[in-house]
């Protein structure tokens, strides 16, 4: 640009007045027929704008809306031939190089002076071209003879007249152009009309860089868009009117004006959101939408990226490409996977569990065990009222929350065992606790794949999990986020899972893990089943587990027979009991195998704690002898009786062989003779001293070894007196059923007990350990027991036995008598006691009185106080046989419950005894 004091001859007329001269290259926008904006290259941002206003002449004014704010102003309407005039500077300058001059300069800064197409003078005048169509008029006003421009223009517009072009013609050469925005009610019926296809447009003004001023051909309708699935950095309008542009927003504006401003484009209206109408702008030399995000002047948003017809997929990459590049608004841009190795970020692994349904327990190839959560999803959860319903019922997720089961299943039928690939898309940092949200910790968030087939989006799909929504700025999300939504909104549109309106689906199933009563129900029907189908739901060691029972929608705790697998650590009371050696080992090795598989049990029998006992077989495999072929498990004794003993017995021998794990120190014992020993005929007898501490209304009873006793007496003065030095804080213990605590007895003494029911807290059922009397007590007469005493440093001392040989009188007043009798005779006091045989419950045994040794029970019988149980053992017959005849002794006079005679004639089976 020259200066002023310029005396180049290029700034000289021939006449010597002094002319501004300017030669740019330039793009340009049309105001008006007879004005434009010219710009200069860019060089480092946004090159500065001017305005030409073409001298000599005049075209139409455009029309213009009232300026807002202002009542006195109205709207005017386009004059006529100035759209025309408008439309054929457009056509002939957008885009092009031009060469201007500047001829006057007004006291308002405003330029008047003269455009050639070209890079100079040479090439095509502007104006001359506009008043040869017709489109302008010649200002005749102050023509000076030596002004040949002038001169030329009213030459020109004489012969535009003579030929009757634009103006000069007949028509009237109006157009009438109407804002969307007024003159349509409903703007969504509108967009919807269009059915998504492209309309001819006119780009007329860049507000930023992804919204538009549009006018829509042919029927000249001004409609504002907003580019679909973007955002560029707007201009912030202040309270004092001025606008502060966020960091980029000049440069995206410029972007957008530059290639789109006032050109011929094609344009997809695609929705209408809040009466903001989105689009995608299409240009023969490409789709902005997709170059602004590739140039890192935009970012996706998800609320509309949804309605983007041109492919979702497309806008994610090219905003990726400009995150790897770092350009523009992605300048200080950190991936969030930046941290990881690329080992780290892809790999392939097998799933071992289902935690929930986000949530995947997978094996790497390295052996590491993993947790991975699915990027950009939500299980099923309880929402509203249903957070506080049945506040007293065990709440259990998996089953409680609606959907929860679905979930879980359908992921654990599709992956489990199965290898998938995982793809790291970013790691949730830990969560301290808040008010109303729990603490949570570092969760590496990855896109899991089989086959192809992308797990969250099936999950969602089915309605099964919800997708999460971030902030606009919040980039940790899976790397196929709009798959997610779309497949969400498929589910919501067929109303399937979680978005149905029908009835959630209840699971009632029934927990009798350690319920010894609905066990005892459930065991008969279990026996008859054979072998019945089950899912592994918990491995709580290499031979305990929890199963799901479908068929009889139960949770049972499942024992495997016939083998001895090695404890695994737990936390008693008492302190916690250390793990055997390879129990770890077990426990992996059946997780590894079963958890979480369909498998198939057979129920043998049960124990006292209502848990069941069987063996377990999954794809063939029998899991008792898997985990003794494996050395990581022993043969019971147990397992001789049933099928699987001989397969059992066969690979034992061959790890001990090797020496394996569990046998590695093993040492055979040298062989020895074997001398046959002929069946025992005789009763082996081998009294031991007991003390008989408490006696049942079942006539059974407990009693100590005397041998312990010291052990005993010295543990309880070391308690009370830790007691004493430091007294528990009253109703600082919270009993839960099962745990080992102190409790203060009638006699106000310390004694160690176990708690077997809690009402409330003011009625808690415990059991005196070493004792063996129960009572009912409140929370304040309870507290911790110390590790120092606890079982493991003495076991319990009172145990429990019953009589052999006799069976208890039904009627309560005989059975009353008997036991009154015995507490006469032996509570408190010192007795001799033998094991005769094994019970259900507890040991049969007989006892004899301290002093006199004679057998209790036997004085029972003889008194007609009980009946003889008779015994089919051939080493019993002598005792019971003289049994029997103290009870036929018995009989003949008439002694207590005999006083009637033979009562058992009338309670035969058929006659309804014992049914």
């Amino acid at each position: 640009v020259c200066s002023d004091s310029c005396k180049c001859p290029g700034c000289q007329t021939p006449s010597g007045d002094f002319l501004r001269r300017f030669i740019l290259f330039s793009f340009i926008q049309v105001l008006s027929g007879c004005a434009i904006i010219v710009r200069g290259q860019p060089r480092g941002g946004p090159p500065p704008e001017r305005q030409i206003n073409l001298s000599n002449m005049r075209a139409g004014a455009i029309a213009r809306r009232a300026a807002q704010g202002q009542p006195d102003t109205k709207d005017t309407p386009d004059e006529p031939w100035a759209f025309q005039a408008r439309e054929f500077l457009r056509k002939k300058l957008i885009g092009k190089e031009v060469c201007f001059t500047v001829e006057i300069r007004t006291s308002l800064g405003r330029e008047y002076g003269m455009v050639y197409l070209g890079k100079d003078t040479t090439g095509e005048n502007i104006a001359e071209s506009l008043v040869n169509e017709g489109l302008a008029t010649v200002r005749r006003e102050g023509i000076r003879g030596n002004n040949p421009d002038q001169a030329r223009l009213c030459e020109l517009e004489d012969q535009a007249k003579s030929s009757k072009k634009g103006m000069w013609s007949e028509g009237g050469g109006t157009h009438t152009i109407r804002d969307l925005k007024y003159t349509i009610e409903n703007p969504r019926n509108f967009v919807d009309s269009l059915h998504q296809k492209p309309i001819n447009a006119i780009i007329e003004h860049v507000r930023d860089g992804s919204v538009v001023r549009a006018l829509l051909l042919p029927d000249y309708y001004l409609v504002t868009v907003m580019l679909s699935g973007v955002k560029c950095p707007t201009f912030k309008r202040e309270a004092d009117g001025t606008e502060t542009p966020e960091p980029f927003a000049a440069e995206a504006k410029f972007f957008t004006e530059s290639r789109l401003l006032q050109r011929d484009v094609q344009i997809i209206l695609e929705s209408c959101h809040n009466q903001v109408i989105l689009g995608t702008i299409l240009h023969p030399n490409g789709n902005i939408t997709e170059l602004l995000l590739k140039e890192g002047f935009a970012r996706c948003v998800d609320w509309s990226m949804a309605v983007y017809t041109q492919g979702a997929e497309k806008l994610r990459a090219a905003e990726r490409s400009a995150k790897e590049r770092k350009v523009r608004i992605w300048k200080d841009y950190v991936a969030p996977t930046a941290n990881l190795d690329q080992k780290d970020r892809q790999f392939v692994a097998k799933v071992m569990q289902v935690v929930n349904a986000d949530a995947l327990v997978v094996k790497l190839n390295s052996g590491e065990y993993k947790t991975i959560h699915l990027s950009s999803i939500r299980a099923p959860r309880n929402e509203g009222e249903e957070k506080n319903k049945d506040k007293d019922k065990r709440f259990r997720p998996l089953y409680d929350i609606p959907y929860m089961f679905e979930a879980r299943e359908f992921l654990r039928k599709k992956l489990i065992g199965k290898k998938v690939s995982a793809t790291v898309d970013y790691i949730r940092a830990a969560t301290g606790p808040g008010e109303s949200t729990p603490a949570f910790a570092e969760r590496t968030c990855a896109t899991v794949t089989i086959g192809g087939i992308n797990i969250a989006e099936a999950l969602v799909s089915k309605g099964l999990a919800t997708v999460i929504r971030y902030r606009q700025d919040d980039d940790q999300r899976s790397s196929h986020y709009d798959e997610l939504l779309a497949a969400e909104a498929r589910a919501i549109k067929n109303g399937k899972g979680l978005h149905s309106k029908k009835e959630v689906p209840i699971h009632r199933v029934a927990d009798i893990s350690g319920e010894t009563q609905k066990a005892k129900q459930f065991l008969p029907f279990l026996q008859r089943a054979g072998r019945s189908e089950a899912v592994v739901e918990y491995v709580f060691s290499g031979s305990r587990l929890k199963l799901y029972m479908p068929k009889e929608t139960c949770l049972i705790t499942f024992l495997l027979a016939g083998i001895e697998c090695p404890r695994s650590s737990r936390n008693l009371p008492g302190g916690v009991q250390v793990a055997e050696p390879f129990s770890d080992e077990a426990m992996l090795f059946t997780k590894e195998l079963v958890l979480q598989r369909e498998v198939e049990v057979e129920v043998e029998s049960m124990d006292k704690a209502g848990n069941f006992i069987g063996w377990l077989h999954i794809e063939g495999v029998n899991l008792s002898v898997a985990l003794v072929e494996n050395a990581l498990s022993k043969v019971h004794f147990t397992a001789e009786r049933s099928p699987y003993y001989k397969a059992l017995v066969s690979v034992e021998e061959a790890c001990r062989q090797r020496k394996e794990k569990i046998w590695a120190n093993y040492e055979e014992k040298p062989v020895e003779e074997v001398v046959h020993v002929s069946e025992e005929k005789e009763r082996v007898t081998n009294y031991r001293p007991v003390y008989v501490t408490e006696i049942a209304d079942t006539l059974h009873f407990y009693a100590q070894d005397v041998e312990t006793g010291a052990q005993l007496e010295s543990l309880m003065e070391a308690m009370r007196a830790e007691i004493a030095t430091h007294p528990p804080v009253e109703g600082s213990y919270s009993a839960r059923r099962g745990d080992y605590c102190l409790a203060k007895f009638a006699d106000g003494e310390w004694y160690r007990a176990r708690v077997e029911k809690v009402e409330s807290q003011a009625k808690v059922h415990v059991f005196y350990i070493d004792y063996g009397n129960r009572e009912v007590v409140s929370t304040s007469r309870l507290a911790v027991m110390p590790p120092a005493f606890s079982t493991r440093t003495l076991p319990a001392q009172a145990t429990e036995y019953t009589f052999a040989f006799i069976q208890v009188p039904q009627d309560e007043d005989a059975r009353a008598d008997v036991v009154d009798c015995v507490v006469r005779d032996i509570q408190n006091s010192q007795c001799l006691l033998n094991v005769e045989y094994a019970g259900a419950t507890c040991p049969h045994v007989t006892i004899q009185f301290g002093d006199t040794k004679d057998d209790v029970g036997l004085g029972l019988v003889k008194e007609g106080l009980v009946m003889v149980d008779v015994r089919k053992e051939k080493h019993l017959q002598k005792i019971v046989t003289e049994y029997l005849n103290s009870q036929e002794s018995a009989k003949s006079a008439r002694l207590n419950i005999w006083r009637y005679g033979d009562f058992r004639a009338d309670d035969a089976d058929e006659f309804g005894y014992r049914r």
